[in-house]
């Protein structure tokens, strides 16, 4: 009896753990597409109605919350020019599961070329469709 309700317990470890390694691959899918310049790969991890939202914290300008419509930020990451080098560096990933729901909590710092812009946190709430995770809500800080 025992030996069968540990071997319950670590089944269900290994569901979460793998379950948080696909949230997190399609935090990775996103990034990828990001620092490619990749439109198609970024849509591939995002829904179709994803809302994006940026809050900027100045202590001479004050906090500002501002919205960005989905088909802009596509055209935004396009039309990125070629001599522009970035990066945005995720430091960690803190990932939370209640059935077909995730929440991603990960700090960044932002490099442009090779030098640190600025720094935050991005927040992502996933939706399983089927069966892939795709990006509902991204919401970030951002400091410099």
């Amino acid at each position: 009896m025992k030996f069968s309700i540990i071997i319950c317990f670590l089944l269900l470890g290994f569901s979460v753990n793998a379950q948080k390694q696909e949230v997190q691959k399609s935090i990775e899918v996103f990034f990828e597409g990001f620092h490619e310049k990749d439109t198609l790969k970024i849509k591939s991890v995002c829904a179709d109605k994803m809302i994006l939202q940026s809050i900027s914290e100045s202590a001479s300008k004050g906090n500002k919350l501002s919205d960005e419509k989905v088909n802009e930020f596509y055209k935004s990451i396009a039309s990125i020019p070629s001599t522009m080098k970035f990066q945005e560096k995720i430091l960690s990933y803190t990932i939370q599961i209640d059935g077909t729901m995730a929440h991603v909590w990960a700090p960044y710092e932002f490099y442009l070329n090779d030098k640190l812009s600025h720094s935050g946190v991005n927040t992502f709430t996933l939706f399983k469709e089927k069966d892939s995770w795709k990006i509902i809500y991204l919401i970030d800080t951002r400091r410099k």
